[in-house]
């Protein structure tokens, strides 16, 4: 039995295959597409995973994908309808989106996959909650989804128990501690959806003195960790913008623009909203294990990767055993998709052991073997040594690292999720205070204020961190009890984001910091992911040399081989032969684009040359007129280059178009339906958000929808 589960169309999106309920593959579309955080259909990642299962697409028996659309479609009509006549312009970009494939997402997959069999279709919250629990290594747990939003539901309380996972309560749009970080994080100048960590670093550089403001302005916190956002304060709904005057107003400063200096200010605000999602993440976590009665959590969904919070809540919070789903972003929802396919449609056991999931360290991604390594190193002409067999393998590579070298370290099966797990990372000493700038300047090119994570032997964790659980997947931030001993890993407030690696779950990695530590003493390295700032991590070992010759890396190491730039110095180096097959694709589209130029252009005197036949012109000029498209058609094929500035006439002359079309007539649905129709529903009463006042009310926890039947799978909603 082959399951295909996908996510797509928001952000990160990502294909996963399960076969007989193993997991065989994932994979974010970002890493082979090379577009940082990928929305599109994720069809590479899907051949992928399909190469990796040594399958077809007609082996695949079910495809389910993570989310309801029209149940989504509903919520956004209600936003526009309710905000109206504030939204006009977030409207009219949205809908074509949603027309043109968001509400034909079944077609869509059909169409890109050739797939004729059953798409089935799950609730975002439940997929997160299945690729927390499913691979987690418990029987039963309470299980915690927290994001921004999916179809509704913003927080779910769930518990799971073998093969059975059963909603409880819920806390629904837009009241949402996801998108309420967000908020603070476009506040801040950074990027909504992917600058969420760069604010989380940033909060250990200030004082929370804003927390009071928060929570007394802008959001109503209940005990139970229920809360409702004061609306007044965001344009959520209209979609807009983030924030609005009045939350300016109430921190008297406008947003930062980005890549501005950053004050001490910026510094207090980040530190407070981080101080206010912790105590949320708490207060949540003690009503969930109440409700539940299970010492086991797993959380998933995008806040789940606020290390930070978890591992306060694993200090602080009621809770024994924490399970954290490595991949918790969307891109884990086609994971979760699939899980629940298997799971409840299919009604399939589970066994667990209360001791190892099944996520295989997350290393789910494409592998490159020595040959395809050998190859790409040989195209491009860079020199390289084959490191020696046996326990010592990467004695020459500790040594280096010891000497200070910074090391890009590319082995087996690439990560899914968004944490360099030891398989395309950047190595360094971190006994070195120094090489922490360096990086960040002269490798990553990213913010100086940002942190990097230590990884550890998980057999000496506890000698230098505070950590009282295994941290694989670098989700757990701890106090560093040795700071002085690694102050490259230790952050400005003396903790670390933690990943702790074992023998068996990553042996090369293992050897290499065993080895390090017999030359050092020192069994810890610094990790960070293997990209610069603004792409994906490397994937390939032609991502992996093009990083590596455009930064200051000193090391590359990939499989059996080792590359020192100072061996590359005074070498030609062929780069472009990296793109070669990626430019053959670029012409073959070029020719196309030329192509239909020239068919466009040349139509015209098509027409008149056809019409001369007829008006008994002389046949010198219908022929010099035919001979015109036959010309452009010839020069569109063998110098495609040619029609380049025609090209981008036509194509802006057509986006022109098309924007005026449908500008106006989304303009004019808005403000003849969407504003009229909204505004008699509100003073109707209606108050889909649950908006008004309830100062008498103890809770906001609303009672969770019950598990959808068998034939809900089949609907879009």
């Amino acid at each position: 039995m082959n399951i295909l589960g996908i996510s797509a169309f928001y952000h990160d999106s990502a294909a996963c295959l399960l076969s007989n309920g193993e997991i065989v593959a994932a994979c974010q579309e970002e890493r082979l597409s090379r577009i940082k955080h990928d929305e599109s259909f994720p069809v590479r990642s899907v051949h992928y995973c399909l190469h990796q299962g040594r399958l077809g697409i007609l082996d695949v028996d079910y495809i389910v994908f993570y989310e309801k659309p029209l149940t989504k479609f509903d919520r956004i009509i209600e936003s526009f309808l309710y905000s109206a006549p504030n939204g006009g312009e977030p409207f009219r970009r949205a809908m074509p989106v949603w027309l043109r494939s968001r509400l034909r997402t079944e077609k869509e997959i059909r169409k890109e996959l050739d797939f004729e069999g059953d798409i089935l279709f799950v609730d975002h919250h439940a997929a997160h909650s299945a690729s927390a629990f499913f691979p987690s290594p418990f029987k039963e747990a309470t299980v915690l989804t927290m994001d921004g939003v999916g179809e509704w539901t913003t927080i779910g309380v769930a518990h799971g128990h073998v093969n059975r996972i059963e909603p409880l309560w819920e806390q629904r749009f837009p009241h949402s501690l996801g998108l309420l970080y967000s908020a603070f994080t476009a506040f801040l100048g950074f990027g909504v959806n992917s600058g969420e960590h760069k604010m989380m670093g940033l909060s250990s550089y200030g004082e929370p003195v804003y927390r009071d403001l928060i929570l007394e302005n802008l959001l109503d916190l209940k005990e139970d960790g229920s809360f409702r956002l004061n609306m007044d304060y965001f344009d959520i709904l209209s979609g807009r913008s983030m924030t609005n005057e009045r939350f300016h107003d109430l921190f008297q400063q406008s947003p930062r623009i980005p890549e501005s200096p950053i004050t001490n200010k910026d510094r207090d605000i980040a530190s407070s909203i981080q101080w206010v999602t912790e105590e949320v993440v708490l207060r949540v976590s003690q009503f969930a294990m109440n409700q539940t009665g299970s010492l086991n959590l797993c959380m998933g969904g995008g806040v789940s990767l606020n290390c930070v919070a978890n591992g306060r809540l694993l200090r602080e919070g009621p809770f024994e055993n924490i399970w954290i789903q490595p991949a918790s972003g969307d891109a884990g929802g086609a994971l979760g998709a699939a899980l629940l396919v298997w799971h409840r449609y299919l009604e399939n056991g589970r066994v667990t052991d209360d001791l190892m999931d099944s996520m295989s360290g997350s290393f789910l991604g494409p592998a490159y073997d020595d040959e395809e390594i050998s190859r790409a190193l040989e195209m491009v002409g860079i020199p390289f040594t084959k490191l020696p067999e046996g326990t010592e393998r990467y004695l020459p590579v500790a040594d280096l690292l010891a000497e200070g070298l910074v090391v890009g370290w590319f082995q087996g099966r690439m990560e899914f999720g968004p944490r360099a797990l030891g398989a395309r990372s950047i190595l360094a000493d971190p006994r070195r205070m120094e090489i922490k700038d360096r990086i960040n300047e002269t490798i990553k090119f990213r913010e100086t204020f940002r942190p990097f994570a230590p990884v550890i032997l998980e057999e000496s964790a506890k000698e230098y961190f505070a950590l009282e659980a295994i941290s694989p997947y670098m989700l757990l931030a701890a106090p560093v009890k040795r700071p002085d001993e690694i102050p490259a890993a230790t952050h400005v407030d003396g903790s670390a984001r933690v990943q702790t690696v074992s023998e068996e779950m990553n042996p090369d990695l293992h050897s290499l910091i065993s080895l390090f530590s017999a030359k050092t003493g020192c069994p810890v390295m610094l990790n960070t992911s293997f990209n610069v700032r603004g792409e994906p991590v490397v994937c390939s070992p032609e991502d992996a040399i093009l990083t590596f010759m455009s930064t200051g890396l000193d090391i590359l190491v990939m499989g059996s081989f080792l590359v020192a730039k100072k061996d590359v110095e005074g070498v030609i180096v062929d780069l472009d032969a990296l793109e070669g097959e990626e430019l053959q694709g670029h012409q073959k589209t070029g020719r196309l684009k030329a192509l239909s130029t020239a068919l466009t252009f040349s139509m015209p005197f098509v027409i008149l040359a056809v019409a001369g036949l007829f008006r008994n012109w002389s046949r010198a000029i219908s022929f010099s007129l035919a001979l015109i498209p036959v010309a452009g058609v010839v020069v569109s094929l063998l110098r495609p280059e040619a029609f380049g500035p025609a090209n981008r006439i036509v194509s802006r002359f057509a986006r022109w178009v098309a924007r005026l079309q449908t500008k106006f007539i989304l303009g004019t649905a808005y403000f003849l339906v969407i504003t009229p129709v909204g505004f008699f529903m509100r003073m109707s009463g209606w108050d889909p958000f649950l908006l008004r006042k309830k100062d008498m009310l103890e809770t906001f926890w609303l009672k969770a929808r019950s598990e959808p039947d068998k034939e809900n799978y089949h609907h879009l909603s």
